[in-house]
């Protein structure tokens, strides 16, 4: 009986971080240089874009997957609650075997879905940044070019 418990136990955890959320390792936006700029620069813009598009979503996997190891453990902890009112010891250890599953099942959704959000933040926040960097995004226009700025000439009979 006491294998069982650490077999259900032991599933249940492995399930449970089976699905966990991480943080985007990249875009999955094919960004372009401006025509013309050095290549050098544009690693540059990127590595400069995947810093901040970093930090947009910095925490949100942690917090995606504190959310399903939480249901899991709910469902581990009330399977084996009902499991034990149910069948009595050998019960508990399949109920939570089935909470843990259960549990699991319910937080991979979610999960899921955090991990798709996490990168559609990123990829927004990367593309956001390479394209006021001057670089071709997918989706947006060529990025205005912005002249430098002109000067009246001084008024007649100015001195300087």
């Amino acid at each position: 009986m006491r294998s069982i418990k650490a077999s259900a136990a032991l599933l249940g955890s492995l399930l449970v971080l089976s699905a966990c959320a991480s943080t985007p390792q990249g875009p999955t936006v094919a960004v372009m240089p401006a025509p013309g700029k050095p290549f050098d620069v544009f690693q540059a813009d990127q590595a400069l874009c995947k810093q901040y598009a970093e930090g947009q979503v910095a925490g949100g996997a942690q917090e995606a997957n504190n959310k399903q190891v939480l249901t899991g453990v709910i469902g581990t902890v009330l399977g084996a609650g009902l499991g034990a009112a149910i069948g009595g010891g050998q019960g508990a250890a399949i109920g939570a075997g089935a909470g843990a599953l259960g549990g699991t099942a319910v937080g991979a959704v979610p999960a899921d879905r955090a991990q798709q959000t996490l990168q559609q933040r990123y990829d927004l926040a990367y593309s956001q940044c390479m394209y006021s960097r001057g670089n071709q995004v997918p989706g947006f226009g060529q990025p205005p070019s912005y002249p430098p700025p002109s000067y009246a000439p001084p008024p007649p009979g100015y001195r300087s």
